[in-house]
């Protein structure tokens, strides 16, 4: 699972407006979740959470199409809404959406330690995501034997066994692969 209880489902990017509304980075796959949601937290200067209330959001369109603009309670002014610049909104995890059967969070996914079948290939620094339906997350991982970073794509025909609380997935790689990425 996450190293952290928590999840970013935005982060704050600028003020839009005069009243202190704030456009965010959506981090989430479930951008609806803001029609229910108004209770979040905010990271303060030390990096830890605050609660903060969500009072209202809507979607823009236009250069800003596929972000939100939140207006969160207290923030009243561009000032105000200046001092929250870069912070990620939380949710705690057991509020994350739940996902169907055969999805992993990427945040989970962090961390893990990737094999092909029993050898140690290294450990997932990042995942790049993949705008098509139909295409495959690509895994950054860091070799063990090096700083090097191959890119593994995350499909279902590739793994063998996924098991994050032990923080492990095995994998069965086109021969090739390994050698080609690094």
């Amino acid at each position: 699972m996450s190293s952290s209880p928590y999840t970013a489902i935005a982060r704050l990017l600028r003020p839009q407006g005069r009243k202190g509304e704030l456009l965010a980075d959506l981090l989430t796959d479930f951008p609806e979740r803001f029609d229910t949601t108004s209770s979040v937290l905010l990271e303060n200067a030390a990096g830890e959470p605050t609660s903060a209330t969500v009072e209202g959001h809507w979607f823009p369109v236009g250069r800003n199409a596929g972000r939100v603009v939140l207006k969160l309670s207290g923030i009243d002014s561009i000032n105000d809404a200046e001092t929250l610049q870069g912070k990620l909104v939380l949710v705690p995890d057991m509020e994350r959406v739940a996902l169907a059967e055969d999805r992993v969070w990427i945040a989970d996914l962090i961390g893990c330690e990737l094999y092909h079948h029993d050898h140690p290939i290294g450990t997932i620094v990042d995942v790049q995501g993949s705008e098509s339906p139909h295409g495959a997350s690509l895994l950054v991982v860091k070799k063990r034997e090096s700083d090097d970073e191959l890119l593994i794509p995350f499909v279902q025909a590739y793994i063998q066994s996924l098991d994050l609380d032990a923080k492990r997935i095995e994998m069965n790689l086109p021969e090739g692969l390994l050698e080609i990425n690094g």
